[in-house]
């Protein structure tokens, strides 16, 4: 069994795809659970970010597996399947494994270099975990994969080199208004988002914030946390969204809505209130949803500037410096090559242990023979040949059963795991039998230091 990934990003498809194929965590917990329905899955977790959805699933054929994860993911999308696969990209195997280690760390986002992608991960591996429909492989995969996100991050300058997407975005904002210091922000969504938007905010010197949230309270805390910070910070609802437009000069909206939240009306009405002296500053509208925030026929209203997720990916601070990023692929290449050694050297572990089990039935029926022929051989002569055969048939097996561990760490290695098998004449079922009596249980993944950012 292999991984397969199947997955649609920035890279592959326009916003309006992406935006086609949203889904929150519920969606994704019924893709997951549609997957599993199948005989050729049996792992399976969603990735989904404002410029990705990706499924990673362990696959007993590369085609089946294949037809089943574009057949769920079309049928949620309400896209045909044609459609679908003119903007899908699709890895195996060892493919696979690498796009994650990418992916984790930053270097296929958007954003070059940025961060928020980890807690990213992190959360969809939480949810497939909670959901049990990760096993031996995903999980060991996701664990990896998390390490090297992080690795990426401590030990090269793609952070300081890169940006997130709020970051981008922000930076597009003070250039359309001359600055942001002593100007009126409004943030759409009191989620991590929200809350990452604020923190970018603070430094920048805004003198007034409205937070809008669906959840009042929600926002009543992320203002109060503004208010601690000396700015003037302020709760709305959301169905209140239009007057607190009105004195806005930069709006930042990231909410996971299914359809747009801040509508053509909405900002029609904020410039008609706009009070004296805001006539010739722009209304910067940065809509960091997928899908959209904003109605795109917002757009082209005079005086609004909207910087959106197509904008942002054209946006040269978007991406990081080219040494860093040259690092960071040197440590995913490294890492890659270290994992698959491993789960090379995994696979034919249980073709060794089945073999020294062999040994040792083999061992055992000679010296029930011997109990038979010399039924008067003491206890104490019996034990030392027990000990001699055992040395022997250790020694014997020794130099191969290492080596092939080491032959089995190159590509092709399962090779010579098949030839120990023929040679030895392993029963398979015997050598499947070990695999699974040898698989560890799950353990909580060690994840607390790993940012909870979303993009």
């Amino acid at each position: 069994m292999s991984v397969l990934l199947f997955g649609v990003s920035h890279r592959s498809a326009p916003v309006s795809v992406l935006e086609q194929l949203s889904t929150d965590e519920a969606d994704q917990i019924k893709i997951i659970d549609q997957l599993l329905e199948s005989s050729l899955v049996t792992e399976a977790m969603v990735l989904a970010t404002c410029n990705r959805v990706e499924v990673y699933a362990v696959v007993d054929a590369f085609h089946g597996g294949l037809s089943v994860i574009g057949q769920v993911l079309a049928e949620r999308s309400g896209m045909s399947l044609g459609d679908l696969t003119k903007y899908a990209y699709v890895r195996y195997a060892e493919a696979a494994v690498e796009h994650l280690f990418s992916v984790t760390a930053g270097l296929d986002s958007a954003v070059l270099g940025e961060q928020q992608v980890l807690g990213q991960v992190r959360r969809a591996y939480a949810s497939a975990e909670s959901n049990r429909s990760v096993g031996r492989t995903l999980h060991e995969l996701s664990q990896r994969a998390l390490s090297v996100g992080k690795r990426v991050h401590t030990e090269t300058g793609i952070d300081a080199a890169g940006a997130s997407v709020v970051s981008v975005a922000l930076g597009m904002a003070d250039t359309s208004l001359g600055g942001l210091a002593g100007h009126s922000a409004v943030i759409v969504g009191a989620g991590s988002m929200g809350a990452l938007a604020a923190a970018h905010l603070v430094r920048a010197g805004i003198d007034t914030v409205r937070v809008v949230n669906r959840s009042l309270p929600r926002a009543q805390r992320l203002a109060a946390n503004l208010t601690e910070q000396g700015l003037t910070a302020t709760a709305v609802d959301l169905d209140d969204v239009a007057a607190a437009l009105v004195d806005a000069d930069v709006v930042i909206s990231s909410t996971g809505a299914v359809r747009p939240v801040v509508s053509l009306a909405d900002v029609h009405h904020a410039l008609a209130q706009r009070s004296a002296g805001r006539e010739d500053r722009p209304l910067v509208i940065c809509d960091l949803g997928m899908p959209r925030d904003v109605d795109p026929a917002v757009g082209g209203l005079p005086g609004v500037v909207v910087v959106d997720m197509d904008r942002i990916q054209r946006e040269p601070s978007a991406q990081a410096a080219a040494g860093d990023a040259e690092a960071a692929r040197a440590i995913v290449a490294t890492e890659l090559a270290t994992y698959l050694a491993r789960q090379r050297m995994a696979e034919v572990t249980p073709t060794v242990t089945a073999l020294r089990q062999r040994a040792a039935d083999v061992i055992e029926s000679e010296l029930l023979r011997l109990d038979n022929r010399l039924p008067g051989l003491d206890t104490l002569h019996r034990e030392e040949v027990a000990r001699t055969v055992k040395r022997v048939v250790d020694k014997l097996l020794h130099a191969p059963t290492v080596r092939v561990k080491q032959l089995a760490s190159a590509p092709g290695g399962d090779s010579y795991a098949e030839a120990l098998r023929e040679l030895f004449e392993l029963d398979p079922n015997a050598v499947d039998a070990v695999a699974t009596a040898g698989e560890l249980p799950l353990v909580p993944a060690d994840l607390d230091a790993i940012g909870d950012n979303t993009e």
